[in-house]
């Protein structure tokens, strides 16, 4: 089983509507930045190609090949950039780090999608574990940390985040334990959490086994560990292949389907208690983003160009996005507790 270190990366800056950020010219990755990755499930190395994808998301160059395991089916980047070169492709413009509320005109349209987000995020925990003053709630791959932000102020929970890259100057994160590094390099001591998130983390994981063992280690008795993923077998994945946004080349490490994600947390001596073929983040972004990409080939969105027809598009396909949690667009959720037996799967030596 591959043991490399977990690469997750997952003060509001106002920007005029003329001056379009430019992103950081980077070379082509060269062939010695590469490592083979066995797989994350079975630690195999027989594989077949699956897809070889571009940074649609932001445009830098390179190509980077997904393959799937013949021994047991787990899509995953093969080979993958060494961990001491990823953090190049999560700059300031990357989506999740992004600390830009000025949008002109359409701020308030910007700000109602983001409390949107993070409602649905609060909605979800809620009907899995009562939010009440001092619950402990640890987000893994925080980001900018909104989602905390209003778990503290609406509930007064004791909120802690983590994410690779130090975002201690965002706003959202006042007043919020915030650490900065790997996830399974955290000491933690005897604190357990009764509630653990990873929203759009696992899939940029280095070693997704070892990060679900250690939040299952973290969780209180009665705790709940709550995950959102790109689901692979999905429509979008069906309309878009090589464009795909859920591939985000070379930040995605691994591609879940609903059986290997299922598989995964069996491994990591998790039980679920839910799965649902949807999760909070919207999977119009999705629809929209897999038809730019398909149209830039590559070159990358920029975000500030993209916010009108994007919000254009929405309008028009809301009567279809009426359906979406019945049609298994692009996203699924686990709730997990510790297995009762508190043994993993496949430990039977």
């Amino acid at each position: 089983m591959n043991r490399a270190a977990t690469a997750q990366f997952a003060s509001s800056q106002p920007a005029t509507r003329t001056k379009i950020p430019c992103r950081p010219i980077l070379p082509p990755p060269r062939p010695d930045m590469f490592e083979p990755v066995s797989c994350y499930l079975c630690g195999g190395t027989d594989t077949v190609p699956l897809v070889t994808a571009e940074d649609d998301l932001t445009g830098k160059p390179g190509r980077f090949t997904f393959v799937t395991c013949r021994r047991c089916g787990l899509a995953y980047q093969s080979p993958r950039l060494k961990l001491e070169h990823i953090g190049a492709y999560y700059d300031e413009e990357y989506i999740a780090h992004r600390r830009k509320t000025n949008w002109g005109w359409l701020t308030p349209l910007y700000r109602r999608a983001m409390d949107k987000l993070d409602r649905a995020k609060i909605a979800t925990v809620g009907e899995n574990i009562a939010l009440e003053p001092e619950t402990k709630v640890l987000d893994v791959g925080c980001g900018a940390g909104s989602f905390l932000a209003k778990l503290r102020s609406t509930y007064g929970a004791a909120v802690t985040g983590v994410d690779f890259k130090d975002l201690s100057g965002s706003p959202w994160l006042e007043g919020v334990e915030f650490r900065c590094g790997l996830f399974y390099e955290q000491a933690f001591g005897d604190r357990r959490f009764d509630l653990i998130t990873m929203w759009h983390f696992l899939e940029h994981d280095y070693d997704p086994p070892r990060s679900l063992q250690f939040a299952r280690d973290l969780l209180a008795p009665e705790g709940r560990l709550v995950i959102e993923v790109p689901r692979l077998d999905c429509l979008t994945w069906r309309l878009y292949r090589e464009r795909w946004p859920g591939l985000q080349a070379p930040q995605h490490t691994v591609l879940l389907s609903r059986a290997s994600l299922l598989d995964m947390l069996a491994q990591a001596g998790l039980e679920v208690i839910d799965h649902r073929p949807y999760g909070a983040f919207p999977p119009y972004f999705y629809l929209f983003a897999g038809a730019a990409f398909k149209l830039l080939k590559g070159k990358g969105l920029n975000l500030d160009r993209a916010i009108l027809p994007y919000f254009l598009g929405q309008i028009l396909l809301s009567p279809f996005l009426l359906f979406e949690r019945r049609l298994n667009l692009a996203m699924q959720t686990v709730v997990c507790r510790p297995s009762p037996s508190g043994a993993r799967g496949g430990d039977d030596a």
